[in-house]
């Protein structure tokens, strides 16, 4: 399966969407597809930095190392480079709405719309919290990814 290019939008582009690229990319590997992953954020405050510690270390201690990824700021480039932009929040959709241009193509969604029974729900935002809010989000994000990786793996388009 190719074709299929997915990023995963948050804020800042330094926790929960990081998480998610890096668990989607660990699932579109073990699955065996041929996939662009990448994630962004809304705003460009951390433009260059790598992700928070504390999304390093529950990365890590679930086997994916996402230290080598740098924030970066979502461009109207992106709507027409990906196939799917997923927001982590509604806030964040709703950004990516206004940003999106008239030729960008990219579907847009909710990442936890690939989770059972998280549909229509935010990822846990941990940035404000305690190390244990790293690992709520990590969960939503490693569940919504193994079901992007499944639907994406039984697409025919």
């Amino acid at each position: 399966m190719s074709g299929h290019s997915v990023l995963f939008v948050c804020m800042g582009n330094i926790c929960r969407s990081p998480l998610a690229e890096g668990a989607f990319r660990t699932e579109a590997q073990r699955l065996g597809l041929d996939v662009v992953i990448d994630s962004a954020g809304t705003g460009g405050w951390h433009k260059g930095h790598p992700p928070d510690r504390r999304a390093i270390a529950v990365a890590r201690r679930n086997g994916v190392d996402i230290s080598g990824q740098r924030a970066r700021k979502v461009t109207p480039d992106d709507f027409r480079r990906f196939t799917h932009i997923l927001a982590l929040d509604h806030d964040n959709l709703k950004a990516l709405r206004a940003l999106r241009p008239v030729d960008g193509a990219a579907e847009l969604g909710l990442l936890l719309d690939y989770a059972d029974g998280l549909e229509g729900r935010a990822v846990a935002d941990p940035y404000c919290g305690n190390e244990a809010g790293f690992d709520v989000t990590w969960r939503e994000v490693t569940a919504a990814a193994k079901g992007l990786a499944l639907s994406l793996a039984t697409r025919t388009d």
